[in-house]
């Protein structure tokens, strides 16, 4: 038995070449991933959250080109686990309504503050909050279903704007589908039904309502 275990062959060299390229390409992969999203990091970084991009075509184009370059690395990965329940705060995005309520709050005597998604997964909602300090918030409710990997389908459920001490609620307005086509430990980036993009990083705090 010695002699036979002894005499035994070793793995075929054809495995030890397969183990050498997954180290190789797995190494060459992480540099390449950290360059597209410090390019797109940096693209986003003087655009306000998107309302300097609204009158700029060849950064709007810069941007989605940098967007569609994340969504490749993520293609194959897995965006809708538990890791996509946290609250996201708003670095960039092409989503008009938002972007009308950033600019437009100083007609009201007020500045929009934090720009959020508050996701939970596992109770299947999906919170999108403005903020307006010291005391006021916009904020819409909404229901969440998990139908893919990357897709999450979501349903308007009620929307509220409060002050420090008044509520109006408003009636739900709607229904669609969004795809977080790559996520990892800082940052989302997303694509919805109307052709809209969302670039969000994990917020250092939990909102609640």
């Amino acid at each position: 038995m010695a002699l036979a275990l002894l005499a035994s062959p070793p793995p075929p060299p054809q495995l030890r070449v397969r183990r050498s390229i997954c180290r190789t390409s797995c190494s060459l992969f992480a540099p390449a991933q950290q360059r597209a999203k410090r390019n797109l990091l940096d693209l986003i970084s003087d655009q306000d959250r998107g309302l300097r991009t609204q009158k700029d075509a060849a950064k709007r184009e810069a941007i989605v080109n940098a967007i569609e370059a994340m969504a490749a690395i993520g293609r194959n990965s897995v965006t809708t686990g538990d890791s996509l329940s946290a609250t996201w705060r708003l670095l960039w995005t092409t989503e008009k309504e938002q972007l009308f309520i950033i600019e437009k709050a100083g007609v009201f005597g007020t500045r929009a503050g934090e720009v959020l998604q508050v996701i939970d997964v596992r109770k299947g909602t999906l919170n999108n909050v403005i903020t307006f300090p010291p005391d006021g918030v916009f904020f819409v409710r909404s229901d969440i279903d998990i139908s893919s990997p990357q897709r999450v389908d979501f349903r308007f459920t009620s929307a509220v704007l409060r002050g420090s001490n008044w509520e109006i609620p408003l009636p739900p307005f709607g229904q669609g589908w969004f795809e977080n086509v790559y996520m990892d430990g800082d940052i989302r980036v997303a694509k919805d039904i109307r052709g809209d993009y969302l670039v969000v990083d994990r917020a250092p705090f939990n909102w609640r309502e």
